[in-house]
């Protein structure tokens, strides 16, 4: 995985459309997901979804639009918060999910 700091468009998206892909972490509403309140659970972790889009943000980071069929909901995620849904979970250590993520959830539905 990249460093926060590495601008990750100057290397190819680690996910690819229609990729099935896993929630890393708890995604709350940070305010950019339209018709939700802030801080209302958008995606818990290990809830498995497909990317449906990719685009950037500030020209740095690619923004992954993952389509959670469960939770009936599109979010713009950071590929550090997400893994391919394939992958062995890791063993839960600390449950520090609370906090909200950094990363643009606004994400506009068609």
């Amino acid at each position: 995985m990249q460093s926060d700091d590495t601008v990750e468009v100057n290397y190819p998206p680690i996910f690819d459309m229609g990729q099935k892909v896993r929630s890393r972490k708890l995604l709350r509403n940070d305010g950019t997901f339209p018709g939700r309140d802030i801080g209302v659970t958008l995606a818990k972790k290990g809830d498995v979804g497909y990317v449906v889009s990719i685009g950037t943000y500030l020209q740095t980071y690619y923004i992954y639009a993952v389509h959670f069929i469960e939770r009936g909901a599109v979010v713009g995620c950071r590929s550090k918060e997400l893994e391919l849904a394939d992958a062995p979970q890791p063993v839960e250590q600390d449950s520090q999910e609370s906090e909200l993520t950094d990363a643009p959830q606004f994400v506009e539905q068609s």
